[in-house]
């Protein structure tokens, strides 16, 4: 079975990571996918958070990463997906994450989300954070894979 896990990635966390890492236990293949999302007005760019993903996802032989710019459904359809892998950070996640998989399903009703939690180490961590983090100076090595923590540090210096 294939698994979707898609999102902006604006930076990769390594809350972002432990999901797929766990995700690619759970599933035969995880397509990790990266919304261009031009509306959030991202600090990195699309092909920046695309290559720093795949580097840190390069011991994970079951995953793939790759960018869209359409509506998640129908990338979903055109990949021949339906199963959906979300991270819920806490309850206030939770409303939101609820919609999205109500939504998917209406516009696909063979869409299928699954939730995994992180582990309680990242549980606080989102992008975010560590661009507001870094922005401002401060270390963010530990909350982020390595390809993402040099990007951050070529982006800031």
């Amino acid at each position: 079975m294939t698994a979707i896990y898609p999102g902006t990635f604006d930076p990769l966390t390594n809350g972002h990571l432990d999901i797929i890492e766990r995700g690619a236990k759970m599933f035969n293949h995880l397509l990790v996918a990266i919304a261009e999302n031009p509306g959030k007005n991202p600090l990195f760019t699309l092909e920046e958070r695309v290559d720093s993903t795949i580097s840190a996802t390069k011991h994970l032989p079951n995953v793939n990463v790759e960018p869209f710019s359409c509506l998640l459904s129908n990338f979903m359809q055109k990949k021949k997906i339906n199963v959906l892998l979300r991270g819920l950070r806490a309850v206030s996640d939770f409303e939101y994450e609820l919609q999205l998989a109500l939504m998917n399903r209406q516009l696909n009703e063979e869409c299928e989300t699954v939730f995994l939690m992180p582990n309680m180490s990242y549980i606080f961590l989102s992008s975010s954070m560590i661009r507001e983090i870094a922005r401002l100076g401060g270390d963010v090595k530990k909350f982020v894979p390595d390809s993402v923590e040099r990007l951050i540090t070529e982006k800031f210096n």
